[in-house]
Order: C-alpha cells, then sequence, then structure tokens
C-alpha cells in the first residue's frame, strides 16, 4: 500500500485543524503556511472532507473549518477513504489473465494480498486522528527538549 500525496496532506491537514481548532474556526491558508501545501490543494482536499462529514464549513469573516466529528471518531480508514477511494490491493485474480491451473495466483491471494489487506484495513480503522494528534504533540516536545538541552 502506498500513502498517497493526497492522504498524506489530508491527514496533515485535519491534525493541524484539531490542535489549532480549539473552540474556532482555522482557516485553510493558516493551514497551508504551517505545513506548506497549496491552499489550492487544501480546498480540493477540504471538499472531499466536507462530503464524507469530516469536517464542516462556517462561512463569513472569521469562517473556516472545524472538525465535524471528535478526532478520536475519526479514522485514518475514514480519511484515505474520504480521499482516495480504497486503500486495499487489488485481487490477484483479477491482474493475471487466462487460467489458474497451478494455483499461483490464488495462493498469492489467499496467503499475501488477502492477509496484508485484512491487516493494513485492521490498522487504519484503528489507528484514530486523537492517536496522531497525542503523537505530533508529544514528538513536537521531544523535539523541543532536546533544543534547549
Amino acid at each position: 500500500m502506498n500513502l498517497s500525496k493526497k492522504s498524506r496532506y489530508g491527514i496533515t491537514a485535519l491534525i493541524d485543524l484539531a490542535v489549532y481548532a480549539k473552540d474556532q474556526c482555522v482557516q485553510l491558508s493558516s493551514i497551508a503556511e504551517r505545513n506548506n501545501i497549496s491552499v489550492k490543494y487544501l480546498e480540493q482536499i477540504f471538499s472531499s472532507l466536507r462530503k464524507a462529514g469530516l469536517v464542516r464549513s462556517v462561512k463569513g469573516p472569521q469562517g473556516g473549518y472545524l472538525l465535524a466529528k471528535r478526532p478520536e471518531s475519526i479514522t485514518v480508514a475514514d480519511v484515505i477513504h474520504a480521499l482516495d477511494g480504497s486503500y486495499l490491493l487489488e485481487d490477484e485474480r483479477s491482474v493475471v489473465s487466462g487460467t489458474d491451473e497451478k494455483g499461483i495466483s490464488t495462493a498469492i491471494q489467499k496467503l499475501l494480498i488477502d492477509q496484508m489487506n485484512d491487516q493494513t484495513d485492521r490498522l487504519l480503522k484503528q489507528l484514530t486522528l486523537r492517536n496522531l494528534v497525542d503523537s505530533s504533540m508529544e514528538y513536537s516536545q521531544v523535539g523541543q527538549e532536546m533544543y534547549y538541552i
């Protein structure tokens, strides 16, 4: 599985939103600046996230975006699905043309691809935005502590 640029930026932007949107909206330009992501690209990403019900937009001078759910209710699977569709590996049997007399394609599918898909699916459905926010805060504090030593 390869995490697309769109999903990586989407996850990054949601972590930023969870950290900076206490009780107020966060503008995409702020997220873009803090994370070195194009505002235009974020607009596309947030359009998909909004349609998926992961963020909500507020119009007006103090407008911007807020999470539509609590960070512990948003999984990485939700984000990737909203931005890229499926994150699972393709069925090996549909890739190989012809018959599977020796059972090679079926063996690869059952023992490798299905297992990888199960593990990936389990991990991405377990891992929440809250986990990522907490971890990023922990890592940023570690970096700051080392700087001051």
